[in-house]
């Protein structure tokens, strides 16, 4: 079986296997470390992107969470977490766009 801290994991492996088993991920995004709890992942103009709910934001409410989309060229040293999420409600996570084709999500 694939280790997902093996150091040749790359992040969409990462992102893929955390995704299917609905497990949180660490990762640096744009120079910040982030604990993102990954929901969808999908293409935008043939770059890879990652839907996912950043825990570490404060909240004002339960309510006001929601996803956010990140580019996966701008995450590095991404590694599945024991951490287990609960997904956002279906209906509150579309794709962000018409024109973007979905890869895999949580939703499935």
């Amino acid at each position: 079986m694939h280790n997902s801290t093996d150091a040749k994991a790359s992040p969409e492996r990462t992102i893929m296997e955390a995704i299917v088993r609905r497990r949180t991920i660490c990762a640096e995004y744009n120079g910040g470390e982030m604990l993102l709890a990954p929901h969808r992942m999908f293409t935008r103009h043939g770059d890879l992107f990652v839907s996912a709910l950043n825990l570490r934001k404060n909240w004002r409410s339960e309510e006001e969470r929601r996803l956010g989309h990140f580019k996966l060229d701008g995450l590095s040293n991404a590694a599945l977490t024991a951490d287990e999420f609960e997904p956002l409600p279906a209906n509150e996570n579309c794709l962000p766009r018409e024109t973007d084709q979905e890869v895999l999500s949580v939703y499935a």
